[in-house]
């Protein structure tokens, strides 16, 4: 199964949510998509689901668009998220999995395993609205799930989760993807789509930025950081060519250059002023990244 999004554009009213999106995700990959409030992201999961329909161009899963009659392929995590506050957790999973068309004594066995994994058993009988909001996510989380779907949608899945959920969070989606399930995914936190993806779109009032492998993007991407610890001022540095930004360090500075040509730059003004202790050039991060490209003014 292979999700296709081909010329993808959605309008409302004169508004341009999504302008001309086309990409494709393979079966059993980490896909990501990042952009600023506003870029596109949710409107494109929806269309993804079924739940809009594109103005142009198509979406299709495995060959054909997503409906109703195949929910039970895809699991979907919102970035809203919408458990029902009275109910408790089994009555929750329970409804939800048996409109997926799930037998309740295997709804039963599943829910059990997921709430041990996520250290919640005691929970089960509990009401939603007794959950922390860190618990409740992971209610939603294993609701989107629980049916074992072909493709799982998920909309800022690591929002308001410490760093100890997080990283229990992102093991289960890794184990998730290793049995072979295709996962789109958005984040604001640059970090765990680095260690997540291989492949992204970066989205800007509807249109992409920048798409493909994370690893190329990386290598190929201009603006480098350079680390330096050295003995002496460094500020003289800013007036190299090439050099855009300079950061005191404790012992040195982070300097930020345009390209590896002014990198090399760096390296012989700092190797004819004095003793370098150390020089590092690093490709720059993906926040580095996501800032240049989608930043500015796309806060809508």
């Amino acid at each position: 199964m292979t999700l296709v999004i081909h010329d993808v554009k959605k309008e409302f009213g004169r508004h341009k949510a999504v302008d001309g999106i086309t990409l494709t995700v393979e079966k059993g990959s980490m896909f990501g998509m990042l952009g600023a409030n506003g870029a596109g992201k949710t409107t494109t999961f929806r269309m993804i689901l079924g739940l809009l329909d594109p103005t142009e161009g198509y979406v299709t899963w495995g060959g054909s668009p997503l409906s109703y009659k195949r929910t039970h392929l895809v699991g979907y995590l919102p970035e809203e998220r919408g458990l029902y506050p009275k109910l408790t957790v089994k009555e929750q999973l329970l409804y939800l999995m048996r409109l997926k068309g799930m037998k309740k004594s295997d709804v039963i066995g599943a829910m059990r395993e997921w709430l041990e994994r996520f250290r919640v058993t005691e929970y089960e009988n509990k009401k939603v609205e007794e959950l922390s909001k860190g618990n409740q996510q992971k209610i939603q989380f294993i609701a989107s799930v629980l049916h074992r779907p072909e493709l799982l949608i998920l909309d800022e899945p690591f929002s308001g989760l410490d760093p100890v959920n997080t990283d229990m969070l992102k093991e289960a989606i890794q184990d998730l993807q290793k049995m072979g399930t295709t996962i789109v995914f958005s984040s604001h936190q640059m970090r765990n789509v680095e260690e997540l993806c291989e492949d992204l779109i970066m989205l800007k009032r509807g249109r992409a930025v920048l798409q493909g492998n994370l690893r190329d993007i990386k290598r190929s991407y201009g603006m480098k950081n350079v680390i330096i610890q050295a003995g002496y001022n460094l500020e003289f540095l800013n007036s190299i060519h090439g050099v855009m930004n300079v950061e005191k360090t404790n012992g040195g500075a982070i300097v930020s250059v345009e390209n590896e040509k002014a990198a090399e730059d760096l390296f012989i003004a700092i190797a004819e002023t004095g003793y370098v202790r150390k020089f590092e050039v690093e490709e720059p991060s993906l926040h580095d990244i996501f800032v240049d490209k989608a930043g500015g003014d796309d806060n809508e």
